[in-house]
């Protein structure tokens, strides 16, 4: 059974990249009072968070486990551009964070690692006036193996050899299903030894040198440096990256200065940095 997402929660660390996470499972009590409250808000954030809103308070924001250095990097612009806000992020799976937000978790923005649990939201909200969700990069998978490749992978193939470990998603969330197709694609049969509930969670696996090989997307095995190595190939899916305000955001005003952070120049070029691509002829608002 895939683990709860593996969030820590982290103060600003001014010999780090700054990045503030909090627990899934702090918001439990605030996830419990918003299932208890429902879906009353029935207004769109856009008709909520008049142009002239201060933006302050505190700001939840859902993300993909993939976005974890991205997100923490524009939450600390974001909360230096405006000081009266506090962002809270939570990292995870897609799929746990979609599932806490059709359950009524009280948070403001979410931005998933593929359109389809996207999708889920927007269905599983049906009826409340939600804005259409954003694209705001693509990713890729890559095979990451450790520093050295002391396997010797060289492609897809190589993780159906039940002599190696091998650790992928779990086909629940985005990137256990673009494995999936990138398997189906390729003709072969994956002999995975563990499947994580994100692709952090993966990507610890190989960084610790738990495993031979596992798919992760090429943005994670940028973030792992020397302590990882990344084979692309062929077979690789393309993941779209959409994010939205949700429609009972506390913090409409926030929600909505956040994601505009996320599409313009500034968050995009962020986005470049960390490996996703950002096509210059995509239109940032356009899912």
């Amino acid at each position: 059974m895939p683990r709860p997402p593996r969030i820590q929660r982290r103060l600003e660390d001014s010999r780090r990249d700054g990045r503030r996470a909090v627990a899934i499972a702090a918001l439990l009590p605030l996830l419990a009072a918003g299932c208890a409250a429902g879906h009353a808000n029935q207004a769109s954030p856009a008709e909520e968070a008049a142009s002239g809103d201060p933006v302050t308070g505190e700001l939840v924001v859902l993300a993909a486990a993939s976005l974890t250095d991205v997100f923490g990097r524009l939450s600390d612009r974001f909360e230096a551009a405006h000081p009266g806000v506090r962002v809270e992020l939570g990292l995870g799976g897609s799929s746990s964070l979609a599932r806490q937000v059709i359950d009524g978790a009280p948070a403001d923005v979410l931005a998933t690692a593929d359109s389809a649990t996207m999708d889920t939201v927007v269905e599983g909200l049906r009826g409340q006036r939600i804005d259409t969700p954003a694209l705001m990069a693509t990713n890729a998978l890559e095979i990451a193996v450790p520093a050295g490749n002391p396997a010797d992978v060289v492609g897809l193939v190589d993780l159906t050899d039940p002599a190696l470990a091998v650790a992928l998603c779990a086909p629940e969330v985005p990137c256990g299903a673009a494995a999936q197709r990138a398997f189906d694609a390729a003709g072969v049969s994956p002999a995975p030894d563990t499947l994580e509930s994100d692709v952090s969670a993966v990507l610890t696996k190989v960084r610790l040198g738990e495993v031979d090989a596992a798919l992760v997307y090429r943005t994670d095995v940028l973030r792992a440096h020397d302590e990882v190595e990344g084979i692309p190939f062929p077979e690789a899916p393309v993941n779209d990256y959409p994010v939205v305000v949700l429609p009972d955001a506390r913090n409409p005003a926030a929600a909505r200065a956040f994601v505009d952070l996320v599409l313009s120049d500034e968050g995009r070029q962020v986005l470049r940095d960390a490996g996703f691509d950002v096509p210059a002829a995509m239109d940032a608002r356009e899912p």
